[in-house]
C-alpha cells in the first residue's frame, strides 16, 4: 500500500461517511478509476493489509464522531444509568439511549443476512452506481413526502435501524438512509443527523472488533505499511470531523434534495463511464 493511495481513500472515507452520498460507493469509484487511468489495481487484491486499513479508516471516522459528540454521549450514558437507578424514564437522553439500543440489533441482523449476497457487488462499479442513484431517489422523496414534525419514538428508531442495515448494499448511503427514514417519518433534519451519527457508534465499533478476527491473517501484520495506514487514518479523522461539523450546520439551511441531485449526477456519470469502458 502506498501513502498517496491511503491518503486518497482516507479523504474519501472522511468526506463520504457522514455526507449522505455513500462512502462505499465513492471508495469503489476511487479504486476503479485509479485502476482505469493508471492501469493498476488501486489497493491490489483484497488481503489482510487492505482489510486492516479499511477498519482503521472506519475507526478514524468513529473517533471523529466520539470527539464531536463527546458531551452528548456522556449525557446520554449518564441519563441512561440514572434513569435505570431512579426508575425515571422520561428524559430525552434516556430515551435516546433506549432508541439506539433498540435499533442496533435490527441493524446487525439485517446486515448479517445481506452480507454474503451483497459482497460481490463491491467488485462491479456499475451496480454500485445504480445503488447510488437509488440513494438519490430515497433522499429526494423523503423530503417531498415527509410527515408533519414529530418527536423520535421507538417505532421510528426501529425503522432507522432497519435502514442502517440495508446500507450494507454498496452505494446505499448509511447516513443517507438513516436520516431520510427519520425525515420521512417527521423528524427534523438536524435531529435526524445527530441520531444517525450517534447510532453508528456501536455498529462501527462492533464491526471493527469482530471483523478482524474473522478476516485478517495476523501473521502478515509485520509486513503492513503502517506509515501509509497512519496517514490514511489521520486524513480520515480530520476530514471526517470537519464534515460532521459543517454538515450539521448545513442541514439547517438546505434540504436532502441537494444531496439527491449529487447522487443522481455522480451515479449516472459513473454508470455511463464504466459501461463504456467495459465495452472497450
Amino acid at each position: 500500500m502506498q501513502t498517496l493511495q491511503a491518503v486518497i481513500v482516507g479523504a474519501v472515507q472522511g468526506i463520504s461517511e457522514f455526507l449522505p452520498i455513500s462512502s462505499s460507493a465513492h471508495i469503489v469509484f476511487a479504486q476503479s478509476l485509479y485502476k482505469l487511468f493508471c492501469g493498476v489495481q488501486f489497493l491490489g487484491d483484497v488481503g489482510s493489509e487492505e482489510i486492516f486499513f479499511d477498519i482503521m479508516v472506519h475507526l478514524a471516522t468513529l473517533l471523529a464522531v466520539l470527539i464531536f459528540f463527546f458531551k452528548d454521549i456522556v449525557d446520554i450514558v449518564k441519563a441512561f444509568f440514572v434513569g435505570l437507578i431512579k426508575k425515571d424514564y422520561t428524559s430525552v437522553d434516556f430515551k435516546t439511549a433506549v432508541f439506539i439500543i433498540a435499533a442496533t440489533p435490527v441493524t446487525c441482523i439485517v446486515a448479517l443476512l445481506l452480507k454474503e449476497p451483497t459482497h460481490a457487488l463491491v467488485e462491479n462499479p456499475k451496480f454500485v452506481s445504480l445503488f447510488l442513484i437509488v440513494t438519490g431517489f430515497i433522499l429526494f422523496f423523503s423530503e417531498k413526502l415527509k410527515s408533519q414534525n414529530k418527536e423520535m419514538n421507538l417505532k421510528t428508531s426501529l425503522w432507522t435501524g432497519l435502514a442502517q442495515g440495508l446500507a450494507v448494499f454498496p452505494g446505499l448511503s448509511r447516513s443517507g438512509l438513516t436520516i431520510a427514514t427519520q425525515v420521512f417519518l417527521g423528524i427534523d433534519r438536524v435531529k435526524a443527523a445527530r441520531f444517525s451519527f450517534l447510532m453508528s457508534i456501536p455498529v462501527i465499533l462492533g464491526a471493527s472488533m469482530v471483523y478482524p478476527l474473522l478476516e485478517i491473517d495476523f501473521t502478515q501484520m509485520a509486513k503492513f505499511n503502517y506509515t501509509a495506514i497512519g496517514w490514511g487514518f489521520l486524513t480520515s479523522f480530520v476530514v471526517g470531523y470537519l464534515c460532521i461539523k459543517y454538515f450539521m450546520k448545513l442541514l439547517g439551511k438546505i434540504t436532502l434534495k441537494c444531496f439527491s441531485y449529487y447522487c443522481f449526477v455522480v451515479g449516472l456519470a459513473m454508470f455511463v463511464l464504466f459501461s463504456v469502458c467495459h465495452r472497450l
